[in-house]
């Protein structure tokens, strides 16, 4: 996998990512499938208010955050490297089109968004740092941040003059995923999903292929 590769889907992923999150927050109500830091700060307002009703909600989005976090990071580790990436995004494809088979058929909120912060929560364990940028996360104030910063060394010459492009490019592609996503949502409701369901897994195809080649190109080891 190259670096176009990987840059190109990191950002396609974090899009992705914005989409969901979006859809998420429309339908639950103020709550995210991958901005854990929202729903920690929810859930330590609701503790404090005593609103055990609200707790419940927030505590499930961030546990199936964090576990899809163990899990895609797991097959990650366990999967030879080639195959590692078509395997976490054929698996979040999969929780994607879980969230909406769980929620056409029990409306209750919590079931859905579990498997949403599941899914979100494996795509950040799909590509690594990209030369100097996260490329593909679910989450961007750390892009953010780092933009300011190349910034400020591109002012005072002290670091590439182009340097911010890569992070200004990953909080881009989670806006413009996030606009989709509110959009998509107004018209098609839940079952927008299979929107991000069919990127992950058409991406999961492209990957594999990718792995194939990668596997057919390898020279063969010496005879004894």
């Amino acid at each position: 996998m190259n670096r176009s590769w990987q840059v190109g889907t990191g950002l396609v992923l974090t899009a992705l990512a914005g989409f969901v999150d979006a859809l998420g927050f429309v339908r639950l109500g103020g709550l995210y499938t991958s901005f854990m830091s929202g729903n920690t700060t929810q859930l330590s307002v609701f503790l404090g208010h005593a609103d055990f009703a609200h707790v419940v909600l927030p505590a499930i989005l961030i546990g199936g955050f964090l576990g899809g976090a163990i899990l895609g990071s797991g097959l990650s580790i366990l999967i030879p490297s080639p195959w590692a990436t078509p395997a976490v995004l054929g698996y979040e494809a999969l929780l994607i089109l879980a969230a909406l088979g769980v929620g056409l058929a029990i409306p209750e909120l919590g079931i859905a968004a579990f498997f949403m912060a599941v899914a979100m929560g494996s795509q950040n364990a799909v590509l690594a740092q990209v030369k100097g940028f996260r490329a593909g996360t679910t989450f961007v104030t750390g892009a953010l941040f780092s933009l300011g910063q190349k910034v400020a060394q591109a002012l005072t010459r002290t670091g590439p003059p182009f340097g911010w492009v890569g992070d200004g490019a990953v909080w881009a592609a989670l806006l413009v995923g996030a606009f989709g996503g509110a959009v998509a949502y107004a018209r098609l409701e839940l079952y927008a999903l299979f929107i991000p369901a069919a990127v992950s897994g058409l991406l999961a195809l492209v990957a594999a292929i990718f792995a194939l080649r990668h596997q057919t190109m390898m020279p063969e080891p010496p005879a004894t």
